[in-house]
């Protein structure tokens, strides 16, 4: 059974943590917006699917997450506590560190089981989820923009298109009509029609080249202002939409799911491995960490600590960050250098817990004969 103060310390620090990952949650959402619309903007996918990605992307970003919203989110609701008193209060009332330490700690567990299951198995899922519904949507001429019944812009062209009919899944079309305009090498403007009975989409064999293939109609070479018109009959007649722009940044390794990444033998798989198994341990070993860095007098600068602590932070983010390089570069074959950093700082953050409850523990008050 938990106490009264238990479910106090639960409570207050739940509410901190969860308002700490909100805000973070709406910055990682907002930097993947930015990277989502450069890639829509370079052609990668069609912006019809932007917001599913932005989605899916933001709930990867989650493994970054955690660990610094539960460290930033337990540092703050403490300092608040000791800044009003009321963590002095309790010490004097007989309140020791185990009594802060229980509630912490069940905290910690329940931060340290969200973090694992998005690490290794919600993020891997949501960039596979991503990939898998810009493929499908690169293949369609859905998500190019053109819709059934309707005149739109051709994709990669400068001209228009209407078919009568789409299959679900975009990529059939019924009845069709193309008008393009282009310049002659002579200077003169020629405005090509093409009719179809029926059209295909199709990519080339990297995924990159997409096409329409029309059949069965006719093609008319219209030159503006005179009248040497050309008609042409064909079976079949391909012309090519806006190819796809391969991501420079993807990463073949990040959309494997973790058991895949656990057998193969590639350093970059190995890598990508130790980063997702590293996230957990982080996070628990963050939560113990701000209880000493935490404690502070009503005098001390309100975000003196924290700008400690999130200094404190990224250099660890940074030494588990080029330990993942090492990993990947095959320089390291094991991820022991991780788990013994892992060890350091869980070691540094128990001798200043230590350090600071033996030298200030306040006995309490006697009450009067």
């Amino acid at each position: 059974m938990l106490s009264i103060l238990d479910r106090y310390f639960l409570r207050e620090l739940a509410q901190t943590v969860a308002a700490t990952a909100v805000v973070l949650l709406v910055i990682v959402a907002g930097s993947a917006f930015a990277r989502v619309l450069q890639q829509v903007a370079n052609g990668s996918f069609p912006a019809s699917v932007m917001f599913q990605v932005l989605g899916l992307r933001t709930l990867d970003g989650l493994t970054n997450l955690m660990p610094l919203a539960s460290f930033i989110g337990v540092l703050m609701g403490l300092g608040r506590m000791y800044r009003e008193s009321e963590m002095h209060v309790l010490s004097s009332s007989g309140m020791g560190p185990a009594g802060l330490l229980r509630p912490v700690a069940l905290l910690g567990a329940v931060l340290v089981a969200i973090t694992m299951l998005v690490s290794l198995w919600l993020g891997p899922w949501a960039v596979r989820t991503s990939d898998a519904l810009v493929t499908a949507a690169n293949r369609s001429v859905i998500a190019a923009g053109l819709d059934a019944g309707r005149f739109t812009s051709l994709p990669g062209q400068g001209g228009i298109i209407f078919v009568d009919s789409l299959s679900r899944d975009g990529t059939q079309l019924g009845r069709t009509f193309v008008a393009t305009q282009r310049n002659s090498k002579e200077g003169g403007a020629h405005l090509k029609v093409v009719s179809a009975a029926s059209g295909q989409l199709y990519q080339e064999s990297d995924g990159e080249g997409r096409f329409i293939a029309f059949k069965d109609g006719w093609q008319y070479d219209i030159p503006l202002g005179a009248d040497n018109w050309r008609q042409m009959e064909y079976r079949r007649n391909d012309t090519s939409l806006s190819n796809v722009q391969a991501d420079e940044d993807e990463d073949p390794a990040h959309s494997k799911s973790s058991w895949a990444l656990f057998q193969s033998d590639n350093p970059d798989d190995r890598a990508e491995f130790a980063w997702r198994t590293s996230a957990p341990p982080l996070t628990l070993v963050l939560v113990l960490l701000a209880l000493p860095l935490a404690r502070q007098s009503p005098r001390e600068p309100r975000y003196g600590r924290l700008l400690l602590a999130v200094l404190a932070f990224y250099l660890y983010y940074l030494l588990l960050a080029l330990g993942r390089a090492q990993i990947g570069k095959d320089h390291w074959h094991s991820q022991a250098p991780l788990w013994g950093l892992h060890l350091l700082v869980l070691a540094l953050a128990g001798w200043l817990l230590w350090k600071q409850y033996s030298a200030r523990r306040v006995r309490p008050v006697a009450s009067a004969a």
